[in-house]
């Protein structure tokens, strides 16, 4: 009985440690699910925005109520990524859409503003636009949410919510939206 007794402090500590272990692996579990839930950035309540999406990706945004996929990346920007055939043919086999405006680093242009716009306004609930970070995408929405009328400011807000800086298009956005009023 002495020989047990000296050991229960260890066996507590031996307890306790595993407790730990098992708290940091729950936290370590909890913080991955947010990882990979937090991969589609909500602007607002039709439409998020991501980083690279992969064909599994595709399945989790179809879970999330995506009935749009549209592709900001040029093909062949990273040809270790799924390029736009890939995403495209296992989004309509997920029963999802899929549109294709690609914007290269040069820069946006009025048709591709114009295909966001009718993309966004042709969508039948959830739509997630993706590029290499999300930026292009946030920042090809706010410049058609400015050409439709969109107050500049409540544009930065959103944007910025989602994790993302309009500033190095923020006078384009201005003149689009004072122009459209």
């Amino acid at each position: 009985m002495k020989i047990l007794a000296a050991y229960a402090p260890l066996l507590v500590i031996g307890s306790l440690s595993a407790c730990a272990d098992d708290a940091r692996q729950g936290a370590s579990s909890a913080i991955e699910k947010k990882e990979k839930q937090s991969m589609f950035r909500k602007i607002n309540e039709y439409i998020s925005v991501s980083p690279q999406i992969t064909l599994e990706d595709v399945t989790a945004a179809k879970a999330e109520g995506v009935t749009l996929i549209v592709n900001n990346r040029p093909d062949g920007e990273d040809p270790a990524a799924p390029q736009s055939a890939d995403i495209e043919a296992a989004a309509k086999a997920a029963g999802i859409e899929y549109l294709a405006i690609p914007i290269t680093h040069s820069g946006f242009s009025a048709p591709q503003v114009d295909a966001m716009i009718t993309a966004l306004e042709g969508a039948k609930g959830k739509t997630l636009a993706y590029c290499r970070s999300g930026t292009r995408s946030t920042l090809l929405w706010s410049l058609a949410q400015a050409k439709k009328g969109v107050d500049g400011d409540e544009i930065a807000r959103l944007a910025g919510n989602a994790g993302y800086d309009i500033t190095p298009i923020r006078a384009m956005v201005d003149a689009l939206s004072a122009g459209a009023q």
